[in-house]
């Protein structure tokens, strides 16, 4: 099926492909555009499709929301990024591949539309834990940091910062952001100890994976999926709080949605989208027994919300093998409405 001109390509890497070690791989990913800018006002889930492809071999991990009703898709295979519109589902590659990279967690700052992209790292072979900017219209690469990172997986943006999650370090990685998103050199970079009560176990992954952030960006939500536990983390120092869920968990927690008090967990070999109704400090929580779901998930790994929809996309872990072309396989987006 034909979603764009550009072709899909692989980077030919023998000694990543050599490193790649199967079960160990599959834990490691279980953690892991043309934009329009008019205004919005229809609901997504009156007219727009509830599923649609994006490119054929994608290997899709990411996703995020921007201007307008713009998505963009991140590509473990090679570092590209996709996107295109909620409202008919189609899109082109934004991103061409990149060598020696891959795109992990995505999120888009509106004022500068920038994509900021999750990297990965050496947990998956010769790869940098590294961060990077991409310019969302034209795809021109604004910015690289080099976090030093084991596993750089997910990311959320502020008004003040970038906050990025390392699945194998106790730490936060935070990229300072001045007026209107201005990007700082890489040397304002900051690494942000996560402690309190924030669980880590060097020999388990994935540890922290998913990040959101209130909207005034006083306070960020935390998955850990080794521990299946959610933490309030203050932003400046790292502070962890664990939030209470009566002693409910979230297993096999991925990608994060905050909207109000309800926090949206992805749980990408459950097959669904756990529902968590927090109290007004953000420290306690009660999990709801109707999670959100669809026919059409196949491993859904992180989601980005639009209107009165969740979109989350389909990673089809165990179906092929991370940097290795699966030209044949097919990957899509799937919106599920909030109730």
């Amino acid at each position: 099926m034909k979603h764009t001109t550009n072709s899909l390509s692989v980077l030919p890497n023998k000694t990543w492909r050599g490193r790649l070690r199967g079960a160990a791989l599959l834990a490691v990913l279980m953690a892991l555009v043309v934009p329009l800018v008019q205004t919005v006002s229809a609901s997504p889930g009156d007219t727009f499709p509830p599923v649609f492809n994006i490119p054929d071999g994608w290997q899709p991990e990411g996703i995020a929301v921007g201007r307008g009703s713009s998505f963009y898709v991140g590509s473990l295979l090679n570092g590209a990024v996709y996107g295109g519109d909620l409202r008919t589902g189609e899109g082109d590659i934004v991103v061409p591949p990149q060598v020696g990279r891959i795109a992990v967690g995505l999120a888009v700052d509106k004022r500068s539309n920038a994509v900021f992209v999750a990297g990965g790292g050496p947990a998956l072979g010769p790869i940098p834990g590294s961060a990077y900017v991409y310019d969302a219209k034209t795809g021109a690469e604004l910015a690289e940091y080099p976090l030093g990172g084991l596993f750089v997986n997910d990311v959320v943006v502020t008004r003040n910062a970038a906050y990025f999650t390392d699945s194998l370090r106790p730490v936060l990685y935070r990229v300072p952001l001045g007026p209107r998103g201005q990007l700082p050199d890489a040397s304002a970079v900051q690494e942000i100890p996560l402690g309190g009560e924030f669980d880590f176990d060097p020999a388990a992954f994935p540890n922290a994976n998913g990040i959101v952030a209130t909207p005034n960006g006083k306070s960020l939500i935390v998955v850990n999926t080794a521990f299946a536990s959610l933490y309030k983390v203050d932003p400046l120092t790292g502070e962890a709080t664990k939030i209470d869920l009566g002693g409910a968990s979230v297993p096999n927690g991925d990608g994060l949605v905050l909207n109000g008090k309800i926090l949206y967990v992805v749980q990408n070999f459950l097959n669904q989208i756990g529902v968590v109704r927090l109290d007004e400090s953000l420290t306690s929580g009660v999990v709801s027994d109707e999670p959100l779901t669809s026919a059409d998930f196949i491993i859904p790994t992180t989601a980005a919300k639009f209107g009165s929809t969740i979109y989350a996309v389909n990673a089809r872990f165990g179906e092929f093998t991370p940097g290795v072309p699966s030209p044949d396989l097919e990957f899509q987006v799937v919106g599920v409405p909030i109730p």
